[in-house]
Protein backbone atom coordinates (compact mmCIF):
# COMPACT_ATOMS: atom_id res chain seq x y z
CA UNK A 1 0.00 0.00 0.00
CA UNK A 2 1.14 3.69 -1.26
CA UNK A 3 2.41 5.95 1.76
CA UNK A 4 0.50 8.69 1.35
CA UNK A 5 2.33 11.15 3.65
CA UNK A 6 5.46 10.74 1.41
CA UNK A 7 4.01 12.32 -1.32
CA UNK A 8 6.44 15.36 -2.71
CA UNK A 9 5.45 18.93 -1.09
CA UNK A 10 5.30 20.54 -4.55
CA UNK A 11 2.53 18.01 -5.63
CA UNK A 12 0.37 18.64 -1.86
CA UNK A 13 0.61 22.18 -3.17
CA UNK A 14 -0.59 21.75 -6.29
CA UNK A 15 -3.56 19.32 -5.35
CA UNK A 16 -4.51 22.27 -2.43
CA UNK A 17 -4.88 24.73 -5.04
CA UNK A 18 -7.26 23.40 -6.51
CA UNK A 19 -9.63 22.88 -3.67
CA UNK A 20 -12.77 25.08 -4.03
CA UNK A 21 -12.93 25.99 -0.85
CA UNK A 22 -11.46 26.93 2.31
CA UNK A 23 -13.07 24.04 4.12
CA UNK A 24 -11.58 21.59 1.69
CA UNK A 25 -8.13 23.27 2.97
CA UNK A 26 -8.57 23.16 6.41
CA UNK A 27 -10.10 19.32 6.08
CA UNK A 28 -6.71 18.25 3.40
CA UNK A 29 -4.10 20.06 5.97
CA UNK A 30 -5.96 17.72 8.59
CA UNK A 31 -4.94 14.57 7.01
CA UNK A 32 -1.63 14.15 8.34
CA UNK A 33 1.31 16.36 9.45
CA UNK A 34 3.26 15.91 6.84
CA UNK A 35 0.13 17.45 4.34
CA UNK A 36 -0.64 20.19 7.12
CA UNK A 37 3.20 21.28 6.87
CA UNK A 38 3.29 21.54 3.11
CA UNK A 39 -0.28 23.98 2.88
CA UNK A 40 -0.63 27.40 4.33
CA UNK A 41 -3.43 27.78 6.29
CA UNK A 42 -6.52 29.75 5.16
CA UNK A 43 -5.73 33.42 6.16
CA UNK A 44 -8.64 33.29 8.61
CA UNK A 45 -9.24 30.06 9.66
CA UNK A 46 -12.24 31.06 11.85
CA UNK A 47 -13.79 32.90 8.90
CA UNK A 48 -13.91 29.63 6.65
CA UNK A 49 -17.27 29.68 6.11
CA UNK A 50 -17.94 32.81 4.80
CA UNK A 51 -14.92 32.76 2.84
CA UNK A 52 -11.98 34.89 0.65
CA UNK A 53 -15.04 37.71 0.84
CA UNK A 54 -16.08 38.28 4.51
CA UNK A 55 -16.46 42.08 4.03
CA UNK A 56 -15.61 43.80 0.77
CA UNK A 57 -15.97 47.53 0.75
CA UNK A 58 -17.86 48.58 -2.38
CA UNK A 59 -18.58 51.84 -1.87
CA UNK A 60 -19.54 54.14 1.17
CA UNK A 61 -23.00 52.73 0.65
CA UNK A 62 -22.53 48.64 0.50
CA UNK A 63 -20.44 46.06 1.75
CA UNK A 64 -20.59 43.01 0.63
CA UNK A 65 -20.87 38.95 2.60
CA UNK A 66 -21.05 36.02 1.43
CA UNK A 67 -23.17 32.73 2.44
CA UNK A 68 -22.76 29.03 2.33
CA UNK A 69 -25.07 26.10 2.14
CA UNK A 70 -23.46 22.96 3.42
CA UNK A 71 -24.49 19.07 3.60
CA UNK A 72 -22.93 18.15 6.43
CA UNK A 73 -23.04 13.82 7.05
CA UNK A 74 -23.55 11.49 9.66
CA UNK A 75 -20.13 10.56 10.81
CA UNK A 76 -21.27 7.23 11.55
CA UNK A 77 -22.41 4.91 8.07
CA UNK A 78 -25.87 4.39 7.26
CA UNK A 79 -26.45 1.25 9.17
CA UNK A 80 -25.04 2.31 12.09
CA UNK A 81 -27.34 5.75 12.02
CA UNK A 82 -30.52 5.59 13.70
CA UNK A 83 -33.56 4.06 10.83
CA UNK A 84 -35.67 6.89 12.43
CA UNK A 85 -33.13 9.84 11.93
CA UNK A 86 -32.03 11.65 8.72
CA UNK A 87 -28.21 11.13 7.82
CA UNK A 88 -28.02 14.15 6.18
CA UNK A 89 -29.05 17.52 7.13
CA UNK A 90 -28.97 21.07 4.65
CA UNK A 91 -27.95 24.37 6.36
CA UNK A 92 -27.00 27.91 5.08
CA UNK A 93 -24.12 30.02 7.30
CA UNK A 94 -23.18 32.92 7.61
CA UNK A 95 -20.10 34.37 9.56
CA UNK A 96 -19.90 37.71 10.89
CA UNK A 97 -16.32 38.81 10.08
CA UNK A 98 -16.10 42.00 12.67
CA UNK A 99 -16.79 39.28 15.48
CA UNK A 100 -16.70 36.06 14.07
CA UNK A 101 -20.47 35.16 15.26
CA UNK A 102 -22.18 32.75 13.41
CA UNK A 103 -25.83 32.77 11.79
CA UNK A 104 -27.58 29.55 10.81
CA UNK A 105 -30.35 30.49 7.89
CA UNK A 106 -32.66 28.62 6.04
CA UNK A 107 -31.13 27.32 3.19
CA UNK A 108 -33.59 28.30 0.32
CA UNK A 109 -34.56 31.57 1.75
CA UNK A 110 -32.77 34.61 3.83
CA UNK A 111 -34.67 34.10 7.05
CA UNK A 112 -32.54 33.34 10.35
CA UNK A 113 -33.26 30.39 12.74
CA UNK A 114 -33.44 32.45 16.48
CA UNK A 115 -32.47 29.66 18.43
CA UNK A 116 -30.93 26.52 18.45
CA UNK A 117 -32.33 23.18 20.26
CA UNK A 118 -30.84 23.09 23.82
CA UNK A 119 -28.52 20.23 23.07
CA UNK A 120 -27.14 22.02 19.99
CA UNK A 121 -23.13 21.54 20.41
CA UNK A 122 -21.14 24.50 21.23
CA UNK A 123 -18.57 24.56 19.49
CA UNK A 124 -19.55 22.63 16.40
CA UNK A 125 -16.45 20.40 15.30
CA UNK A 126 -17.00 19.93 11.28
CA UNK A 127 -14.12 17.79 11.52
CA UNK A 128 -16.67 15.23 13.40
CA UNK A 129 -18.44 15.02 9.73
CA UNK A 130 -18.90 14.76 6.34
CA UNK A 131 -19.35 17.98 4.79
CA UNK A 132 -20.29 19.30 1.58
CA UNK A 133 -20.36 22.55 0.39
CA UNK A 134 -23.45 22.92 -2.31
CA UNK A 135 -23.90 26.32 -3.03
CA UNK A 136 -22.99 29.97 -2.07
CA UNK A 137 -24.56 33.33 -2.47
CA UNK A 138 -23.72 37.10 -1.68
CA UNK A 139 -25.60 40.29 0.14
CA UNK A 140 -25.24 43.72 -0.42
CA UNK A 141 -25.96 45.14 2.86
CA UNK A 142 -26.71 48.90 2.74
CA UNK A 143 -24.27 51.06 4.86
CA UNK A 144 -26.16 54.39 4.11
CA UNK A 145 -29.62 55.37 2.78
CA UNK A 146 -28.21 57.86 0.46
CA UNK A 147 -29.32 57.85 -3.68
CA UNK A 148 -29.28 53.98 -3.31
CA UNK A 149 -33.26 53.54 -3.46
CA UNK A 150 -33.30 53.03 -7.10
CA UNK A 151 -30.91 50.16 -6.61
CA UNK A 152 -32.88 47.22 -5.54
CA UNK A 153 -30.62 43.73 -5.74
CA UNK A 154 -32.49 40.86 -5.84
CA UNK A 155 -29.61 38.29 -6.46
CA UNK A 156 -25.76 38.87 -6.74
CA UNK A 157 -23.18 36.99 -8.33
CA UNK A 158 -19.42 37.67 -7.86
CA UNK A 159 -16.41 37.37 -9.92
CA UNK A 160 -12.56 37.25 -8.58
CA UNK A 161 -9.59 38.22 -11.17
CA UNK A 162 -6.76 36.21 -10.64
CA UNK A 163 -7.52 35.06 -7.01
CA UNK A 164 -7.48 38.43 -6.21
CA UNK A 165 -9.93 39.22 -3.47
CA UNK A 166 -9.34 43.37 -4.23
CA UNK A 167 -9.90 42.62 -7.71
CA UNK A 168 -13.90 41.41 -8.46
CA UNK A 169 -16.91 41.98 -10.54
CA UNK A 170 -20.36 42.07 -9.07
CA UNK A 171 -23.67 41.49 -11.33
CA UNK A 172 -27.40 41.80 -10.21
CA UNK A 173 -30.31 42.95 -11.73
CA UNK A 174 -31.55 46.35 -11.24
CA UNK A 175 -35.11 47.24 -9.89
CA UNK A 176 -35.94 48.38 -13.71
CA UNK A 177 -34.99 44.42 -14.63
CA UNK A 178 -32.07 45.66 -16.32
CA UNK A 179 -28.42 43.91 -15.38
CA UNK A 180 -26.37 46.15 -13.26
CA UNK A 181 -22.36 45.82 -13.21
CA UNK A 182 -19.72 46.72 -10.06
CA UNK A 183 -16.26 46.82 -11.10
CA UNK A 184 -13.92 47.21 -7.83
CA UNK A 185 -11.49 48.82 -10.24
CA UNK A 186 -13.70 51.77 -11.05
CA UNK A 187 -15.95 51.58 -8.11
CA UNK A 188 -18.98 52.70 -9.24
CA UNK A 189 -21.76 50.94 -10.75
CA UNK A 190 -23.09 50.62 -14.75
CA UNK A 191 -26.45 49.59 -16.04
CA UNK A 192 -26.45 47.13 -18.93
CA UNK A 193 -29.10 48.39 -21.65
CA UNK A 194 -29.53 45.19 -23.26
CA UNK A 195 -33.11 44.10 -22.16
CA UNK A 196 -35.65 43.12 -24.75
CA UNK A 197 -37.38 41.75 -21.65
CA UNK A 198 -36.46 42.05 -17.77
CA UNK A 199 -34.61 39.42 -16.38
CA UNK A 200 -35.09 36.92 -13.97
CA UNK A 201 -31.44 35.25 -12.89
CA UNK A 202 -28.55 35.11 -13.02
CA UNK A 203 -25.16 32.85 -12.72
CA UNK A 204 -21.77 32.64 -12.43
CA UNK A 205 -21.13 29.57 -14.38
CA UNK A 206 -17.34 28.52 -15.82
CA UNK A 207 -15.79 31.34 -14.44
CA UNK A 208 -18.74 33.65 -16.90
CA UNK A 209 -21.42 35.43 -15.84
CA UNK A 210 -24.73 33.98 -17.52
CA UNK A 211 -27.70 35.90 -17.34
CA UNK A 212 -31.75 34.54 -18.37
CA UNK A 213 -34.75 36.98 -18.93
CA UNK A 214 -38.11 36.32 -18.08
CA UNK A 215 -38.24 34.69 -22.02
CA UNK A 216 -36.02 32.54 -21.25
CA UNK A 217 -33.13 34.03 -23.48
CA UNK A 218 -29.94 33.64 -22.14
CA UNK A 219 -27.09 35.57 -22.65
CA UNK A 220 -23.18 35.99 -21.51
CA UNK A 221 -22.16 39.09 -19.94
CA UNK A 222 -18.69 40.25 -20.66
CA UNK A 223 -16.42 42.27 -18.67
CA UNK A 224 -16.74 45.29 -21.36
CA UNK A 225 -20.41 45.33 -20.16
CA UNK A 226 -21.55 43.48 -23.95
CA UNK A 227 -23.50 41.08 -23.89
CA UNK A 228 -23.90 37.59 -26.33
CA UNK A 229 -26.48 35.66 -26.97
CA UNK A 230 -26.18 31.54 -26.35
CA UNK A 231 -29.91 30.53 -26.63
CA UNK A 232 -33.18 31.46 -27.63
CA UNK A 233 -36.04 32.07 -25.56
CA UNK A 234 -38.43 29.53 -23.92
CA UNK A 235 -41.93 30.96 -23.58
CA UNK A 236 -44.62 29.15 -21.63
CA UNK A 237 -43.77 29.87 -17.66
CA UNK A 238 -43.41 32.90 -15.34
CA UNK A 239 -40.12 32.97 -13.99
CA UNK A 240 -36.56 31.44 -15.25
CA UNK A 241 -33.50 29.84 -13.08
CA UNK A 242 -30.22 29.44 -13.99
CA UNK A 243 -28.45 26.31 -12.32
CA UNK A 244 -25.29 24.81 -12.03
CA UNK A 245 -25.96 20.82 -12.07
CA UNK A 246 -22.69 18.94 -12.10
CA UNK A 247 -21.10 20.49 -14.39
CA UNK A 248 -24.30 21.26 -16.62
CA UNK A 249 -26.14 24.79 -17.20
CA UNK A 250 -29.97 24.02 -16.71
CA UNK A 251 -32.99 26.35 -17.37
CA UNK A 252 -35.46 25.75 -14.90
CA UNK A 253 -38.92 27.00 -15.81
CA UNK A 254 -41.48 27.78 -12.94
CA UNK A 255 -45.30 28.11 -14.20
CA UNK A 256 -47.30 29.78 -11.71
CA UNK A 257 -50.95 30.50 -11.66
CA UNK A 258 -53.15 32.85 -9.73
CA UNK A 259 -56.24 31.32 -7.60
CA UNK A 260 -58.60 32.85 -4.86
CA UNK A 261 -59.13 31.38 -1.43
CA UNK A 262 -62.16 28.99 -1.08
CA UNK A 263 -65.70 30.77 -0.22
CA UNK A 264 -63.65 34.27 -1.61
CA UNK A 265 -66.28 35.09 -4.42
CA UNK A 266 -69.73 34.53 -4.83
CA UNK A 267 -71.74 35.67 -7.73
CA UNK A 268 -74.67 37.14 -5.26
CA UNK A 269 -72.04 39.27 -2.88
CA UNK A 270 -73.05 42.37 -4.88
CA UNK A 271 -70.97 45.34 -4.93
CA UNK A 272 -70.38 45.75 -1.44
CA UNK A 273 -68.35 42.56 -1.49
CA UNK A 274 -66.24 43.76 -4.92
CA UNK A 275 -64.93 46.77 -3.73
CA UNK A 276 -63.99 44.98 -0.32
CA UNK A 277 -62.55 42.71 -2.52
CA UNK A 278 -60.33 44.89 -4.61
CA UNK A 279 -59.20 46.59 -1.46
CA UNK A 280 -57.63 43.24 0.23
CA UNK A 281 -56.69 41.38 -2.81
CA UNK A 282 -54.18 39.97 -1.21
CA UNK A 283 -55.99 37.79 1.14
CA UNK A 284 -57.98 36.92 -1.55
CA UNK A 285 -55.24 35.61 -4.05
CA UNK A 286 -52.27 33.10 -3.97
CA UNK A 287 -49.71 32.75 -6.54
CA UNK A 288 -48.75 29.14 -6.64
CA UNK A 289 -46.49 26.77 -8.24
CA UNK A 290 -48.24 24.39 -10.12
CA UNK A 291 -45.14 22.62 -12.67
CA UNK A 292 -41.83 23.41 -13.81
CA UNK A 293 -40.11 22.21 -16.81
CA UNK A 294 -36.27 21.54 -17.11
CA UNK A 295 -34.27 22.30 -20.53
CA UNK A 296 -30.46 21.58 -20.73
CA UNK A 297 -28.67 23.74 -23.19
CA UNK A 298 -27.29 23.56 -26.76
CA UNK A 299 -24.77 25.58 -27.47
CA UNK A 300 -23.91 24.87 -30.85
CA UNK A 301 -28.29 25.24 -31.80
CA UNK A 302 -28.14 28.40 -29.11
CA UNK A 303 -31.61 26.83 -27.68
CA UNK A 304 -32.80 25.33 -24.48
CA UNK A 305 -33.84 21.53 -25.02
CA UNK A 306 -36.22 19.69 -22.76
CA UNK A 307 -35.04 17.30 -20.24
CA UNK A 308 -37.38 14.83 -18.89
CA UNK A 309 -35.13 13.51 -16.54
CA UNK A 310 -32.70 14.85 -13.93
CA UNK A 311 -31.30 11.03 -13.27
CA UNK A 312 -30.14 10.90 -9.73
CA UNK A 313 -29.97 14.41 -8.94
CA UNK A 314 -32.47 16.89 -7.27
CA UNK A 315 -32.36 20.92 -8.09
CA UNK A 316 -32.33 23.80 -5.31
CA UNK A 317 -34.41 26.96 -6.03
CA UNK A 318 -33.40 29.45 -3.12
CA UNK A 319 -33.97 33.15 -3.08
CA UNK A 320 -30.39 33.65 -3.66
CA UNK A 321 -28.81 30.86 -5.22
CA UNK A 322 -29.32 27.85 -7.45
CA UNK A 323 -27.59 24.53 -6.38
CA UNK A 324 -28.17 20.91 -7.11
CA UNK A 325 -27.26 17.60 -5.34
CA UNK A 326 -27.08 13.86 -5.85
CA UNK A 327 -29.23 11.64 -3.94
CA UNK A 328 -25.74 9.85 -2.89
CA UNK A 329 -24.69 12.96 -1.40
CA UNK A 330 -27.96 13.51 0.19
CA UNK A 331 -28.75 10.12 1.38
CA UNK A 332 -32.35 10.07 -0.08
CA UNK A 333 -33.52 6.91 -2.09
CA UNK A 334 -34.93 9.14 -5.09
CA UNK A 335 -34.31 12.08 -7.43
CA UNK A 336 -35.18 13.73 -10.30
CA UNK A 337 -37.29 16.51 -8.26
CA UNK A 338 -37.22 20.07 -7.59
CA UNK A 339 -36.98 21.72 -4.08
CA UNK A 340 -38.04 25.52 -3.61
CA UNK A 341 -39.37 28.59 -2.18
CA UNK A 342 -43.23 28.81 -2.35
CA UNK A 343 -44.85 31.54 -0.57
CA UNK A 344 -47.90 29.55 -1.40
CA UNK A 345 -47.12 26.81 1.12
CA UNK A 346 -46.41 29.38 3.62
CA UNK A 347 -49.44 31.28 3.60
CA UNK A 348 -51.63 27.93 3.90
CA UNK A 349 -49.00 26.82 6.79
CA UNK A 350 -49.45 29.85 8.77
CA UNK A 351 -53.50 28.92 9.03
CA UNK A 352 -52.67 25.56 9.88
CA UNK A 353 -49.83 26.16 12.17
CA UNK A 354 -47.63 24.11 10.06
CA UNK A 355 -43.45 24.15 10.85
CA UNK A 356 -41.15 26.87 9.77
CA UNK A 357 -40.32 25.36 6.63
CA UNK A 358 -44.10 25.21 5.07
CA UNK A 359 -42.34 27.57 3.18
CA UNK A 360 -40.84 25.24 0.77
CA UNK A 361 -41.89 22.87 -1.86
CA UNK A 362 -41.04 20.02 -3.59
CA UNK A 363 -42.14 18.96 -7.76
CA UNK A 364 -41.54 15.68 -8.52
CA UNK A 365 -40.40 15.90 -11.99
CA UNK A 366 -41.33 12.39 -13.46
CA UNK A 367 -44.88 11.93 -12.11
CA UNK A 368 -45.77 15.55 -12.10
CA UNK A 369 -47.10 15.69 -8.68
CA UNK A 370 -46.24 18.89 -6.51
CA UNK A 371 -46.90 19.96 -2.71
CA UNK A 372 -45.32 21.17 0.57
CA UNK A 373 -42.05 20.06 1.79
CA UNK A 374 -43.59 17.88 4.39
CA UNK A 375 -45.57 16.11 2.23
CA UNK A 376 -41.76 14.38 1.03
CA UNK A 377 -40.39 13.01 4.54
CA UNK A 378 -37.32 11.64 2.56
CA UNK A 379 -36.62 15.82 1.66
CA UNK A 380 -38.38 17.36 4.75
CA UNK A 381 -35.52 15.56 6.82
CA UNK A 382 -32.63 17.56 5.41
CA UNK A 383 -34.00 20.78 6.80
CA UNK A 384 -35.08 21.96 9.87
CA UNK A 385 -34.59 21.13 12.84
CA UNK A 386 -31.48 19.39 13.34
CA UNK A 387 -30.81 15.28 13.23
CA UNK A 388 -30.20 13.83 16.77
CA UNK A 389 -26.62 13.33 15.78
CA UNK A 390 -25.69 17.23 15.62
CA UNK A 391 -26.50 17.36 19.41
CA UNK A 392 -24.04 17.27 22.31
CA UNK A 393 -24.12 18.50 25.59
CA UNK A 394 -24.13 21.81 25.41
CA UNK A 395 -27.19 25.01 24.82
CA UNK A 396 -25.84 28.21 22.58
CA UNK A 397 -27.53 30.54 21.46
CA UNK A 398 -27.82 30.58 17.75
CA UNK A 399 -25.58 34.01 17.26
CA UNK A 400 -23.27 32.85 19.35
CA UNK A 401 -22.32 29.42 18.68
CA UNK A 402 -18.55 28.83 16.91
CA UNK A 403 -17.58 26.31 14.89
CA UNK A 404 -14.23 24.54 15.04
CA UNK A 405 -11.44 23.04 13.11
Amino acid sequence: MADWTQLPKELLELISKRLGTQYDVIRFRSVCSTWRSAVTAPNRCRNRFAPRFPLLPISSQFSLSKRSVFLLGSPTTSTQTNASSPSSWVIKIEEDPMNGRVQLLNPLSRSRFDSLPDNFPKPLNLLDFRVLELGEEYVLHYLTHHSVGNLYMEKVVLSCLDDNVNDFIILTIHVSGKLAMFKSSVKKWAIIQDMPSPFDDVILYKGNFYAVDNTGRTVVVGLDFETNLIAMPVFGGDKKFLVDSKGELLLVDMYLSIESEPGSSSASAGFGFVEEYFENLALYMNERTIKFKVFKLDDVGKQWVEAKDLDDRVLFLGDGCTFSASIEDLSVCRGNCIIYVDNFFYSLGEEDGASEHCDVGVFDLESGSIGPLTKFPQFSELFWPPPHWISSTTASDVSIFVLQC
